[in-house]
């Protein structure tokens, strides 16, 4: 069952199974971010509004480009518990921090837009910038692009970029962005990852499993 499944369809054939309750899998992560709204993208898709539409989730990494105060202010309605969002290049006078960190379980989560990661994206300088702020996952943005596989490893960081929530274009200019977002069950120290992903109108999902590296 999903999160608020009574409020929720049955997953639609090929989708992997979704997180469910706190109590079943653990506290339930929303990483989000690369808004961009209202400039280059006027909202988030419908079917991912249907899936945020739940009153399960213990905490928000959000890595920035939230656009507008509106989506600050709905952002930091939705968990019960933490919510951490940070600066991007296009939050002016919005008063964000460039870096944060949170406790979930046993992991350490850090969460930076990403800019300021030269290359853009660079798994090798994300994992330098996982260990300066000491910690076991990395959350970034900027690229509006997943990473291959949906995670990646290096050196015991796990670097996780869930992507623009609402596709809009990235600094580059390219505008074959799916839109995207994730949500991560964590139990002490093992995680399951839920990608969500909008193509063709359906929403799509796919699981990775995460374990903290000793």
């Amino acid at each position: 069952a999903s999160p608020g499944a009574s409020r929720r369809r049955p997953p639609r054939h090929g989708e992997a199974r979704r997180p469910g309750a706190m109590t079943d899998f653990g506290e339930l992560v929303l990483l989000i971010g690369d808004f961009h709204t209202p400039t280059r993208a006027a909202d988030i898709p419908a079917g991912f509004k249907e899936l945020l539409n739940t009153d399960k989730i213990s905490t928000v990494i959000c890595t920035g480009n939230v656009g507008s105060t509106s989506v600050l202010e709905r952002l930091r309605e939705i968990p019960s518990k933490d919510c951490r969002i940070v600066a991007g290049e296009t939050d002016l006078g919005m008063d964000l921090p460039e870096t944060s960190v949170a406790h979930v379980g046993d992991f350490k989560l850090g969460v930076i837009h990403g800019h300021q990661i030269i290359p853009w994206g660079d798994p090798t300088a994300l994992a330098k910038c996982a260990g300066r702020l000491g910690v076991d996952i990395l959350v970034s943005g900027h690229t509006h692009r997943t990473h291959p596989n949906r995670v990646v490893e290096i050196g015991g960081k796990w670097l996780i970029n869930p992507g623009s929530v609402t596709g809009a274009c990235n600094a580059l200019g390219e505008f074959d962005v799916v839109p995207s977002f994730m949500l991560m069950a964590i139990q002490g120290s093992a995680a399951t990852l839920y990608t969500y992903e909008e193509r063709d109108g359906e929403t799509k999902v796919t699981m990775n499993e995460l374990k903290r590296l000793p």
